[in-house]
């Protein structure tokens, strides 16, 4: 059986990591202490290279796009950290003979980093990022190549666990898999379809996978 696995907020910690990079950015510049709350703003949906250089454009630093994409990625890795229950839970899948895959949204060689940082790359047999397949969440194309990626195929069936409503469940559900909502204290919106299931965090979406029949 396939699952999937959001990255950002479902298996590692990145507004908790974001937030430590920014602060750590803002004092190694000595940046005035309301940058902090607009660095992590403007980086907290998404980041790419271009989102960098318009930061470095609008504090007015010398270093380059490139410069600052480098220190962002290597920053981002190394403050990366797994949410409880991840490792222990993908381990326990992937004992269990469940194909497991990363499907998330993102520039390919920051993904890729926090992956290794935090040792998870080991747990899955495939990694789809939008910026490498050239499509995102919540496109059926990318959870086709998501499931192509781990060695299986998209109609076969499985599950897609995330964190977003509208990436990971509604576009997981519309590709036809069953969907894992990890609320992280939130409440599902209302006037949406709810996803198949709905659980606290990647320690129990693991625990509840580790319980179906494969």
């Amino acid at each position: 059986m396939l699952a999937l696995f959001d990255l950002d907020n479902t298996l590692i910690d990145r507004q908790g990591g974001l937030e430590k990079w920014a602060r750590h950015f803002v004092q190694s510049r000595s940046l005035p202490p309301t940058a902090e709350a607009v660095i992590s703003e403007r980086l907290r949906v998404r980041a790419y290279s271009v989102d960098l250089a318009e930061i470095g454009a609008a504090f007015e630093l010398s270093a380059s796009e490139g410069e600052l994409w480098r220190e962002y990625t290597e920053g981002m890795a190394g403050v990366a950290r797994c949410l409880p229950g991840a490792e222990s839970g993908l381990g326990k899948l992937r004992g269990m003979g469940w194909t497991l895959g990363v499907a998330t949204n993102g520039a390919g060689d920051i993904q890729r980093a926090k992956l290794t940082s935090t040792g998870l790359t080991r747990f899955f047999d495939g990694v789809c990022v939008s910026e490498e397949v050239g499509v995102r969440k919540p496109t059926r194309q990318f959870f086709e190549a998501a499931a192509e990626l781990c060695g299986t195929d998209l109609r076969l069936g499985g599950w897609m666990v995330g964190d977003n409503p509208e990436t990971d469940i509604e576009g997981g559900r519309a590709a036809g898999l069953h969907t894992m909502w990890i609320a992280a204290g939130r409440q599902w919106p209302t006037n949406v379809r709810s996803p198949d299931v709905v659980v606290a965090d990647v320690a129990e979406a693991t625990a509840t996978l580790s319980a179906l029949a494969l």
